[in-house]
């Protein structure tokens, strides 16, 4: 065997495990996005259903300095491109959700409510939470109708 053969063979095998690597880094690459996508629809849907039960937003780890998405019609925060043989987790889509203004009014509304009725009870002065009561009915109403 010359030195220029074994060269010749120490270099093709170079490059075949060169090529094996190159495929396992695609097929790894398309893994992970899979899962992160996965993912990131799952923390989608938690913070829908977190705002939905709590009327809050759900905050992020302090380490996570932008989690935004679209809440709706759409699963996902990302359109990304789907990998070959790979299905898309499908996400059913929540239930239409109230309007947050009119959510806000209604919360505003039950507690000048319970503040009215506070204020009967207790023998106070009520005509300035009657006119707040009489304004957030109003705002509401107009709310609803837009």
């Amino acid at each position: 065997m010359t030195a220029g053969a074994a060269m010749n063979d120490v270099i093709a095998e170079y490059k075949k495990w060169k090529q094996q690597g190159e495929d396992l880094r695609t097929q790894a690459r398309a893994a992970i996005e899979a899962r992160f996508r996965e993912l990131m629809a799952e923390a989608v849907q938690l913070a829908e259903e977190y705002r939905a039960d709590f009327s809050a937003p759900l905050k992020p780890p302090a380490n996570v300095t932008a989690f935004r998405y679209k809440s709706g019609g759409k699963g996902k925060a990302r359109k990304a491109a789907k990998p070959a043989g790979t299905p898309a987790p499908k996400v059913e889509a929540p239930p239409a959700k109230p309007n947050p203004k009119v959510a806000g009014l209604e919360k505003k509304l039950a507690t000048a409510k319970k503040k009215l009725e506070a204020a009967k009870a207790s023998g106070a002065a009520t005509r300035l939470l009657e006119d707040r009561v009489y304004e957030l009915e109003d705002e509401l109403r107009l709310s609803a109708q837009a």
